[in-house]
C-alpha cells in the first residue's frame, strides 16, 4: 500500500468514529490560524518529487516534500517559486505552503500562491482520493477546486500532490533604498508601480524604503540612473529574512498583526511598529494598543486584519465572514468534510 493510500484508509477510519485529525506536515506554521487539535495525521511519507519539467515550467510534487528539495532542484535549473512560499524555522512543506496560503515579498509582483497552483490531489474526509485541475497551462472553465483549496489550512481535506507552474529566476537584482516617512513611502511605492520599472519586491520599516528590482542587468543599470537612492548591500539576506520573519521587528511582536487593504489606503493611524510591503497591501503590525481599532481601521478602508502570531488568540484569528460567505463555507465544509474531521477550528471555530 503506498502512503496515499494508506493516508486514505486511516482517514476512513477517522470518518467512521467520527475521529478529529490534525494534518501534520512539519509544523512550521502550526501557529498560524485557530490552535490545532486531533490526532496527527503526518504526511512526512508523501515526498518527492512526482514530474519537473523546465520547458514546460511544470513541477508536480508530493505534498509531504520539503520546499528546500522543491527549491533546490528548481534553482538547478535557473527556476523558481515565484510566489516566494515563507519558509518558517527554515522548513514547511509543499502541502503546508498551499494550505496556508501564504506567499512572500514577490507576491504582488509576479503573483500569490493560487496563482501557481494548477492541480492537486485531495484526500476528502470519505477517504476518496480525488484529483482537481491538470498538468498543463490553460484556462480552464468552471469551478477551480484546487484553487479553492489554497488558504483552507487543511479544513477541506489532505493535500497528497500539487502540481505548480514555476518561473525563470531574474538575470540580476538590484535593491534601492530610501529614507522616507510611511506616508511618503506609499506614494512612492504609487509611482514607481505606474512606471515601467521591472519590480519585485518592496518595504518599509524603520524609516526606510527598500525596493527590488528584477531584470535584465541593461534594464537594472537604468533604472538606477533614474530613480537614485542608495544600493543595499547584502539585499538577498534582507529580503529572505523578510520572507522568512527572521527580522528583528518580528522576533520583538509578542501580538503580529496581518493587515490586508488596497495599496492606496493611507497608513493606518497607529503607534505601533509596523511593516509595509507589497507597494502597500501588506500591513505587518506589532502589538497595536486596541484589536477591534485595528480591524475597525481595516474595515473603514477596505480590508480586514488577520491575528497572525499570538500566545493568546482569544481576540479571535480571522476577520468575521459575513453570514452568506460563513453559510458558503459550511457547505463546502460538509461537501468535502462530513464527518468535520478535518483541522476543526483552524480556520473559524465553528467550522
Amino acid at each position: 500500500m503506498d502512503a496515499a493510500a494508506a493516508l486514505a484508509e486511516r482517514v476512513r477510519q477517522a470518518a467512521a468514529r467520527a475521529e478529529r485529525l490534525r494534518i501534520l506536515g512539519q509544523g512550521s506554521k502550526d501557529f498560524y490560524g485557530g490552535a490545532p487539535c486531533g490526532a496527527p495525521l503526518q504526511t512526512a511519507a508523501l515526498r518527492g518529487i512526482v514530474a519537473y519539467e523546465p520547458a514546460e515550467l511544470v513541477l508536480v510534487a508530493r505534498a509531504g516534500t520539503p520546499l528546500v528539495e522543491i527549491e533546490a532542484a528548481l534553482a538547478a535549473q535557473g527556476q523558481m517559486l515565484a510566489f516566494e512560499p515563507p519558509r518558517f524555522s527554515g522548513g514547511g512543506t509543499l502541502g503546508g505552503a498551499v494550505a496556508a496560503g501564504l506567499s512572500g515579498p514577490r507576491r504582488a509582483y509576479a503573483g500569490a500562491v493560487r496563482d501557481f497552483v494548477l492541480g492537486a490531489q485531495l484526500i476528502d474526509g470519505r477517504g476518496r482520493l480525488l484529483r482537481f485541475g491538470g498538468r498543463v497551462l490553460k484556462n480552464v472553465a468552471g469551478f477551480d477546486v484546487s484553487r479553492l483549496l489554497v488558504g483552507s489550512l487543511g479544513t477541506l481535506g489532505v493535500l497528497t500532490e500539487v502540481t505548480l507552474k514555476v518561473l525563470p529566476r531574474p538575470a540580476q537584482e538590484l535593491t534601492l533604498c530610501y529614507a522616507l516617512s510611511q506616508s511618503e513611502a506609499l506614494e512612492r511605492m504609487h509611482r514607481l508601480a505606474a512606471g515601467p520599472w521591472p519590480l519585485s519586491a518592496s518595504a518599509w520599516l524603520d524609516g526606510r524604503l527598500a525596493v527590488r528590482l528584477s531584470g535584465p542587468p541593461a534594464a537594472l543599470r537604468a533604472a538606477r540612473r533614474e530613480l537614485g537612492g542608495e544600493e543595499l548591500a547584502c539585499a538577498a539576506r534582507f529580503w529572505d529574512e523578510l520572507r522568512d520573519q527572521r527580522l528583528e521587528f518580528f522576533a520583538r511582536a509578542q501580538r503580529l498583526w496581518r493587515v490586508s487593504l488596497p495599496p492606496t489606503a493611507p497608513p493606518l493611524p497607529t503607534e505601533a511598529a509596523t511593516i509595509v510591503e507589497w507597494g502597500g497591501a501588506l500591513r505587518w503590525v506589532a502589538d497595536p494598543a486596541e484589536a477591534a481599532d485595528l480591524r475597525a481601521q481595516a474595515r473603514r478602508h477596505g480590508g480586514h486584519a488577520s491575528l497572525f502570531r499570538a500566545p493568546d488568540k482569544a481576540e479571535g484569528v480571522f476577520a468575521p465572514l459575513p453570514p452568506a460567505l460563513a453559510e458558503l463555507h459550511r457547505r463546502l465544509k460538509t461537501v468535502f468534510d462530513p464527518a468535520g474531521i478535518f483541522n476543526p477550528g483552524r480556520l473559524y471555530p465553528d467550522f
